[in-house]
């Protein structure tokens, strides 16, 4: 049997990989991939990215299904345009991933339907934007309202930091399009978790629990990024508060979109905030799995990805099951020099280990220049290992980081800190 993963990063190489562990898959084709995907046992890429391409490529060489990992071809309405063309593929239709592709339907179907989020107001003119932050104060959120590759989010934690994405994303446009509208929320204090669950339109699968790190530098400072690192699970997320993300977050988006006439299957990504007192509040939604969070989640999967991808496929969610390695794990980002303003293209990697049952190297901004691995993106490579507990895969993340070499290499040191602190506690 042979699939079909759409993207080029370091979520796709994940997918990729365990997809092909499967004893029922012959191929899994990558388009377009990257240096690891085009280097892996039993992946193969190929360098089309248009629609069209995509389906007549899938039709001739007869994929049993395709599985969309970054959100830029579901909100280009990639799963409509297969199931036209009779081609099973899984993620939502580009109706569903409004969820994601625009913040202010986002908050808009929240408040519809009960989901706790922090209120919020949207301007598509700079001058009642400033007017509005002068009235809230800060700190507080601004966000482009459409897709800006993980970038378009900024925490002001003072009004003037405010006024200035105001002013770079609605006067300045420098996010182009995304930035065209801008949603300004209130700012939710707490720690911060990834929920991310398999859907078949009515059911869903839970995934194991992540924790991102979203900051550039240690201790969380420098500017956002889309991800420095991430472990799984993510100890804030009690069993009480998984329960409750269930019962709040979760079920009502599937029911919501049911209401409004739009079945959502896929993958669902909820960014949660979780206040010292317990309390939930929803930071965004992304319809398809996080990056870096699915790396280390895909570690710890002992299940077989293509049963609980066919059973979301099948509308049979409610009757999978996922088992999941009882130890941590944890991946640390290499990033190139530059990044996340400027990242660098070109520069050479050196010192690539080999995979192993408890490690692997994901590549994302990479490419392949004869027989060398070179950056071509600014997250360049995700170090993923598994421990007996958050220090152990920690260490052994970091172990596999100092091998690698390659110019203006950047990367935290601190992966896993909150962790960390919570089992001293």
């Amino acid at each position: 049997m042979k699939l079909l993963v759409i993207g080029s990063g370091g979520r796709e190489h994940a997918l990729a990989w365990k997809l092909a562990r499967s004893p029922r898959i012959s191929r899994v084709y990558v388009a377009p991939g990257n240096a690891g995907t085009a280097r892996e046992d039993g992946l193969a890429n190929v360098a089309l990215t248009s629609i069209p391409e995509l389906i007549e490529f899938a039709k001739k060489e007869g994929v049993m299904f395709t599985v969309v990992g970054p959100e830029a071809p579901l909100a280009e309405g990639i799963v409509d345009a297969f199931r036209a063309a009779g081609l099973k593929i899984f993620g939502p239709t580009q109706a569903a991933a409004r969820l994601e592709s625009s913040k202010e339907f986002a908050k808009s179907f929240m408040q519809r339907h009960g989901i706790p989020t922090a209120p919020y107001a949207a301007f598509s003119e700079a001058a009642p934007a400033h007017e509005y932050i002068e009235k809230q104060g800060a700190p507080i959120v601004i966000k482009a309202d459409g897709l800006a590759a993980g970038k378009g989010v900024v925490v002001a934690m003072s009004a003037a930091e405010a006024h200035a994405a105001v002013d770079a994303m609605l006067t300045e446009k420098k996010m182009g399009a995304a930035g065209a509208r801008v949603v300004i929320e209130g700012y939710l204090d707490g720690e911060e978790a990834s929920f991310i669950v398999l859907a078949d339109g009515r059911h869903v699968l839970a995934l194991a629990t992540s924790q991102d790190h979203k900051r550039l530098l240690d201790g969380d400072r420098g500017p956002n990024t889309g991800g420095m690192g991430a472990y799984s699970p993510a100890p804030v997320v009690s069993p009480a508060i998984h329960a409750r993300v269930m019962r709040e977050v979760i079920q009502p988006v599937i029911a919501g979109m049911e209401k409004d006439g739009t079945l959502y299957s896929g993958f669902l990504y909820a960014g949660l905030m979780i206040t010292r007192d317990g309390r939930i509040g929803v930071l965004e939604f992304n319809c398809r799995m996080g990056d870096p969070e699915t790396q280390p989640i895909i570690l710890r999967l002992k299940s077989d990805l293509v049963n609980l991808i066919e059973h979301a496929l099948a509308g049979t969610l409610d009757k999978a099951e996922a088992e999941w390695d009882r130890r941590v794990a944890l991946s640390v980002v290499l990033a190139a020099h530059g990044y996340p303003d400027a990242p660098r293209k070109g520069d050479a990697i050196h010192g690539l280990p080999a995979a192993d049952e408890d490690c692997h190297v994901f590549h994302a901004g990479t490419t392949l220049n004869g027989k060398d691995v070179v950056a071509s993106g600014g997250r360049v490579l995700t170090v993923t290992a598994l421990g007996g507990n958050v220090s152990a895969a920690q260490r052994r993340a970091y172990e596999m980081v100092e091998k690698i070499r390659f110019e203006g290499m950047q990367f935290r040191r601190d992966i896993g800190h909150r962790a960390l602190g919570a089992s001293r506690k």
